[in-house]
């Protein structure tokens, strides 16, 4: 895997697509440090899918895996209503 500068990255990263196409993932680094990496969109996908379970391993696991069937909860803010309260 090549690693870019950042500073290369932007400049040329027309370049940075194409090789990451046609040679696999490019790491972009900044100030010495790797710090992303650019991967092909079909790489991403079997990377992505292949971390989840499935409904059946999900059904068949001996423990319970609820975390990933019940949807986060959001965090909204309450409006006070005026006029309601006494």
């Amino acid at each position: 895997m090549q690693t870019w500068p950042v500073q290369d990255a932007k400049a040329r990263f027309s370049e940075l697509l194409d090789t990451c196409l046609r040679d696999g993932p490019q790491a972009v680094s900044r100030r010495g440090e790797e710090q992303a990496v650019l991967v092909p969109i079909a790489e991403w996908i079997r990377l992505t899918q292949q971390n989840q379970p499935s409904l059946k391993s999900l059904l068949l696991a001996e423990e319970a895996r609820t975390e990933y069937l019940v949807p986060p909860r959001r965090h909204l803010k309450r409006r006070k209503l005026s006029g309601l309260e006494g």
